[in-house]
């Protein structure tokens, strides 16, 4: 591994993620390597690593195994040992278990457990750590996503010539949601050892800088939030509107919320909203193999008028079950019929030893049976359950197949089906049905847009799009592919460094 001197060693763009970006794979001869992980993650920063000197730190995926740092294509790897306990009090514990239900408004309890962020603490130093022993003097490094929300302070106490990104790819809760993390000033904190913090709503990060206000009593002007650069004694006649250093053991004090007059550092906060590769998925949606696939896929439905189509993982913000309910309601008061339409539902397997998903998985499956044992016929099914994972040729061809893409989640922080979908559609038909909680409905403002909590607002969506005027369908899906083309997943990674390298007066980062 190089070390990291001013003499210009070591790697001069490092990506930080929880999971590296290849994965380990059996071939069919039976020897084993690693390939480019598919995700659209990978296809933006990939181009910018190969160009720049650039590494990857991150878990290869196996516990209790370490491995040395090694080269894939133009990519250096460096994995990060992660044991069983890690992955069960860091991962599936922290990250899975307090903050993923507390950032998608507490749809389900977050559980708060001590020993989880302890463990979360560990695992996010231990991460620090590997980036500033493979960053080069003064590179730009970007941390993924919420895993790694301590990240950013912890690196910049090891490093400080480093230029720092983060990116947050679920959404950031309300300040009083928030407030209910035990540990939220910690969480602060870590972000706020960014340069640059992106969001994928302007609400998110609007969220975000609140908290910063409200918790810490930094000043906020516009985007930008002014951090001290050291720690100011308490004004004691001033409200109380923040907590410092040690306010997650409880102790409080009184701070101004006004312009410092000490030194600052400036952190900007915004949004950034993430896309898809969108020029592989329309490729894909020209190949014949993939065409001919899509047709058949409509021939093995019992080739129904329409096919409404449903593509998630299998968790309980996706608001799978509201969509069933909804489509479940249409076909028993006749609005819906079967052979007229039939509903694919694409639910890939999550986090299926943690309790809440595995109820949520039988529960949708007894949906599936109810629905399937009332209505279905010898020739045409009412629906159609899947719960697998497919490579993406699958997945453009089921989008094509699909008249109606249902994306009813009831709180996301993008959703790249919804855009996924668009970019597969080889003409101007089809209509999107998308939830107003996620963030893709921001750009995406010619969907059908709804509140998937009310399932009579949601019935008249569907109803609305099996029997839109082609004239009226075409235009929207016009606009909306324009927007999907014109705001690609390359253009974010662009606009991201682009912005963090303004901020920073670093050398920006260029594909």
């Amino acid at each position: 591994m190089p070390e990291n001197t001013e003499n210009g060693n070591g790697y001069d763009f490092v990506v930080v993620a929880n999971r590296l970006a290849v994965n380990h794979v059996t071939n069919e001869d039976g020897t084993t390597g690693w390939e480019r992980s598919p995700g659209g993650l990978v296809t933006a920063l990939a181009p910018l690593m190969e160009s720049s000197e650039g590494a990857w730190v991150g878990w290869h995926g196996a516990a209790d195994d370490v491995l040395e740092p090694f080269d894939h294509g133009d990519m250096h790897l460096v994995p990060v040992p992660l044991s069983s306990d890690d992955i069960e009090d860091y991962y599936e514990g922290f990250s899975n278990g307090t903050l993923w239900p507390l950032y998608h408004d507490v749809i389900a309890r977050p559980d708060f457990h001590r020993h989880w962020f302890e463990a979360y603490r560990r695992v996010n130093q231990r991460f620090a750590e590997h980036t500033a022993e493979v960053a080069a003097h003064q590179a730009t490094v970007w941390v993924q996503d919420y895993q790694l929300q301590l990240v950013p302070a912890m690196l910049r106490d090891l490093r400080p010539d480093l230029t720092i990104g983060f990116f947050n790819h679920i959404p950031f809760p309300p300040p009083g949601l928030f407030a209910q993390l035990p540990w939220r000033h910690s969480v602060l904190r870590g972000l706020l050892g960014a340069d640059l913090i992106g969001f994928q709503r302007a609400s998110d990060a609007s969220n975000f800088r609140r908290a910063v206000h409200n918790r810490m009593g930094y000043y906020v002007e516009d985007a930008m939030i002014h951090v001290p650069l050291q720690t100011q004694a308490p004004d004691h006649g001033s409200p109380l509107v923040g907590f410092n250093a040690d306010a997650d053991r409880g102790t409080a004090v009184r701070v101004k919320s006004a312009p410092p007059s000490g030194a600052a550092r400036l952190v900007e906060a915004k949004e950034f909203p993430i896309s898809i590769d969108t020029a592989t998925i329309t490729a894909l949606a020209k190949r014949e193999d993939i065409i001919a696939r899509s047709q058949k896929i409509r021939e093995e439905l019992g080739n129904p008028e329409t096919v409404l189509l449903g593509v998630d993982r299998l968790d309980y913000t996706k608001g799978i079950r509201h969509r069933m309910k909804a489509y479940e309601e249409l076909l028993q008061n006749g609005s819906l019929t079967v052979g007229q339409v039939c509903m694919v539902q694409v639910a890939s397997p999550s986090r299926e030893g943690v309790e809440s998903y595995r109820l949520l998985k039988e529960e949708i499956e007894r949906t599936v049976g109810r629905i399937s044992g009332e209505f279905d016929t010898l020739s045409h099914p009412a629906i159609r359950y899947l719960h697998h994972s497919y490579p993406i040729e699958e997945m453009v061809a089921l989008y094509m197949a699909a008249d109606v893409m249902l994306v009813t989640a009831l709180r996301d922080g993008m959703n790249l089906v919804a855009k996924e979908y668009v970019a597969a559609r080889r003409g101007d038909d089809g209509v999107l049905v998308l939830s107003e909680f996620t963030g893709a409905a921001d750009q995406l403002r010619q969907a059908l847009l709804i509140n998937p909590h009310d399932v009579d607002e949601l019935k008249a969506a569907i109803l609305r799009a099996t029997t839109m005027d082609s004239d009226d369908a075409s235009a929207r899906m016009e606009n909306l592919r324009r927007q999907v083309v014109h705001h690609d997943v390359r253009r974010w990674a662009t606009d991201f460094l682009d912005r963090l390298g303004e901020l920073t007066g670093s050398p920006s980062v260029k594909g």
